[in-house]
């Protein structure tokens, strides 16, 4: 079994038992938010899992971006409402940098800096729940800060548990200062986790909706044997299933650093397949899937919000567009080097 086998099924163990939809609904709760998140952080802890690309010698496993796509396609399998993707990656950049590694969870954002000298983050994904939050600033490269959400101003943002995050400039000046290397990019980084979680997300609405055309009964038969709802579900598994080999090929770079044309196209055919697949499943299923007594809106919410997540499919379908414009020789060639059988080895 490989460490992508065996770190994905300790995933997917753990996330069934503690990350069940009442779980969910309890952490988008307030009222009941910091007990719920206790409970599955500590779970998550125990399990090894957020130190899992930390090399042996700091307690971790030492695996690469490619080992621990089982992992992030777990996460977004069960809905998991906690950045423990995000946290693993931080992790590793701050043992690079020879830097203590605060307790609890880690969100990855983008920053700017106010007029008055303070730091505001218009988006941090899991803001709510994050313990830390490490900051790149887009005009220092390689510059990253490492702040406490407890110190924050913060605002709710559109989809529960994101928020929009203030820290005074005393507490920027305060801040650890983190240059892990130029090779670090925020969207870049983000836009890996998120490709992962929407091909795990996209795999069991998928399989939610299979399930309920079996099901569900309309003039005395299962509405899975009309040929209409069977061709929409031909439609979805193959979104579903192309998204995910894109998404392995964003995991495929060196150590835990993304291959950023790779990432492109990762990122850009899972948020076109996350579209797809999110409005025939709710087809579907009818009104029924867009309650919130029902399971499957834990799923589709959180892929409408990943597919903007670090730029939608238009931001990163330019980038791939100006590489292939940019490349010398056929267009075959530059697919071949995206597409490198030996990378997903």
């Amino acid at each position: 079994m490989s460490n992508n086998d065996l770190f994905a099924d300790a995933a997917r163990k753990v996330l069934a038992d503690w990350c069940t939809p009442q779980v969910i609904r309890e952490i988008e709760s307030a009222d009941s938010r910091s007990a719920a998140v206790g409970r599955l952080w500590q779970q998550l802890e125990e399990t090894g899992l957020a130190d899992a690309l930390l090399a042996e010698e700091e307690g971790g496993a030492g695996l690469g971006l490619s080992e621990i796509f089982g992992v992030l396609e777990q996460c977004g399998a069960h809905a998991l409402p906690l950045p423990l993707g995000e946290t693993m990656l931080a992790r590793a950049m701050l043992a690079q940098a020879d830097m203590a590694c605060p307790a609890g969870s880690i969100a990855l954002a983008q920053g700017t800096v106010q007029a008055d000298g303070g730091l505001h983050c218009a988006l941090v994904r899991g803001g709510q729940v994050a313990d830390s939050v490490l900051v790149q600033l887009p005009e220092e490269a390689g510059v990253w800060y490492l702040l406490s959400v407890s110190q924050a101003g913060l605002v709710p943002h559109a989809l529960v548990l994101d928020a929009s995050l203030t820290w005074a400039p005393e507490q920027l000046r305060a801040a650890s200062v983190i240059r892990p290397g130029p090779q670090f990019d925020a969207r870049s980084l983000q836009a890996t986790v998120v490709a992962a979680q929407m091909a795990g997300a996209m795999r069991d609405v998928f399989q939610r909706s299979l399930q309920y055309a079996n099901e569900r009964q309309q003039f005395g038969r299962a509405i899975g044997k009309f040929q209409a709802i069977q061709h929409q579900l031909a439609v979805m598994s193959e979104h579903v299933f192309a998204a995910r080999m894109a998404a392995q090929l964003g995991c495929s770079g060196d150590g835990i650093v993304p291959d950023r044309l790779r990432v492109a196209v990762a990122k850009a055919r899972c948020s076109e397949a996350a579209l797809v697949v999110t409005e025939l499943a709710h087809a579907i299923h009818g009104a029924i899937g867009f309650t919130e007594e029902y399971d499957l809106q834990l799923f589709t919410r959180r892929l409408h919000a990943w597919r903007l997540t670090a730029g939608s499919e238009a931001y990163w379908q330019v980038l791939a567009g100006q590489a292939l414009m940019s490349h010398e020789g056929m267009t075959l060639d530059l697919i071949r080097q995206i597409t490198d059988v030996e990378a997903l080895a």
